[in-house]
């Protein structure tokens, strides 16, 4: 008798090089990494849940000037960023089509470590993965980390996959 499939739930980000729809150089990481090394060819044994956690700009502006926004504005604006976080998703559900492995995809607005930590609560996935851009301590306090912070505060198990040397963009907050 087969059982439930192992739910291995990745969060995934846009690539601050490149920008949406580009997934992140550590989210594309991750993604492979569960591919090869977990998944392997047992496609029907798992299924995968990707998280984008949109993170809303300081001043809840974003790249909009308040001083001239109107309650339309607001709304188009948050219809035009789901959409762009759903056109992110659309790159992993698309792999995960193509090879045959099931999967479920969803856009969450806030703090992405606080988000992924309660959406690790509330789906209770088997394994969380997360993609880190291995950055030293002095980037780390000014930039803080999301992997470390699901590390310790997640209700299951979790994998950081840290970008390749090779894939290391010149600045390596840049992801």
């Amino acid at each position: 008798m087969e059982g439930e499939p192992t739910r291995v739930m990745l969060a995934v980000n846009e690539s601050t090089i490149k920008g949406y729809p580009h997934a992140s150089i550590s989210s594309k990481g991750a993604f492979e990494w569960t591919v090869d090394k977990i998944v392997r060819s047992n496609f029907s044994g798992f299924k995968l849940l990707f998280l984008h956690v949109q993170v809303p700009d300081e001043d809840g502006f974003e790249d909009m000037d308040s001083i001239y926004a109107s309650p339309e504005d607001f709304k188009n604006l948050n219809n035009r960023n789901k959409a762009k976080g759903l056109h992110l998703l659309e790159y992993f559900v698309d792999k995960c089509h193509e090879i045959g492995i099931a999967c479920e995809a969803w856009v969450k607005r806030g703090d992405a470590k606080e988000v992924i930590c309660h959406e690790v609560k509330r789906t209770q996935p088997d394994l969380l993965v997360v993609g880190s851009r291995g950055l030293g301590p002095f980037q780390r306090v000014f930039v803080g980390t999301v992997s470390e912070f699901c590390v310790k505060h997640a209700e299951c198990p979790v994998i950081t996959i840290k970008r390749k040397a090779c894939e290391t963009p010149q600045d390596p907050v840049d992801d």
